[in-house]
């Protein structure tokens, strides 16, 4: 199914910031010849996933349903945005929920009270796991074998002073998480922006998802998220957890 993977390449082309993209763009982005890259925009473009205007391919609304079915058919998810909506009323804060893929975070869900971030985040948006609350609990859920795997290839890049970068000081945090049941991270991502998270578990035990509340250093002390923010978290989280079973 080499043709399938390909037209998969290609919608993962476009982005947020990268919308319209000529044919040697997408070819570029994806590494396919101009001529593979061409067929397959050429068949999204039949089936009304993609549209052309002049020289540029741009998606079409079409393409939303191929998320909305996951999202639809996921308990977690569907069960997500009532309990996200009444975290962030209560924290005054955005809260959001996501799921591990790769070295990735993947937003699928998310109540924002405030923009704190420079970046627009929501459903489907992703964010390095290393220096997220969201990502190192659900790194720090990983066996030992899938953490050595991530951490021998993770590109561990400062992304404000406070980052962690080392492999071996990232894997001495993971371990403290782990214990803890949480993680908080203080301006690690984008300064002025601390974030506290837990792991979303079934009844299993087995860790399927973070949840997260992240507010303006300004305005929240590392404090205020272990004392008012992680009792909240924790007693949605294991309302989520019981709607996965």
């Amino acid at each position: 199914m080499t043709s399938l993977a390909r037209g998969l390449q290609v919608i993962r082309a476009f982005t947020e910031h990268r919308r319209e993209l000529t044919m040697s763009q997408v070819s570029q982005a994806t590494g396919l010849s101009r001529a593979a890259a061409g067929r397959c925009l050429h068949t999204l473009a039949a089936l009304g996933y993609v549209g052309l205007e002049g020289r540029r391919y741009s998606l079409r609304p079409r393409v939303l349903s191929l998320g909305h079915a996951y999202l639809a058919s996921t308990p977690l998810t569907a069960h997500a945005q009532p309990v996200l909506d009444r975290v962030s009323a209560r924290l005054h804060e955005s809260c959001s929920v996501s799921m591990l893929e790769g070295e990735e975070i993947v937003y699928v869900g998310r109540s924002a009270e405030t923009r704190i971030l420079s970046i627009t985040l929501m459903v489907g948006s992703r964010l390095p796991a290393y220096c997220t609350a969201m990502g190192q609990v659900l790194l720090a859920a990983l066996d030992e074998a899938s953490l050595d795997n991530f951490l021998a290839g993770a590109r561990l890049v400062a992304r404000t002073a406070r980052t962690t970068t080392s492999p071996e000081r990232l894997r001495r945090r993971l371990e403290t998480v782990r214990r803890a049941g949480y993680a908080l991270l203080d301006q690690e991502l984008e300064a002025g922006v601390r974030s506290i998270a837990v792991p979303v578990a079934g009844r299993d035990g087995r860790v399927v998802a973070a949840l997260n509340a992240s507010g303006h250093a300004l305005r929240v002390e590392t404090r205020t998220l272990r004392e008012v923010f992680l009792p909240v978290l924790r007693e949605a989280a294991a309302e989520l957890g019981d709607a996965l079973d």
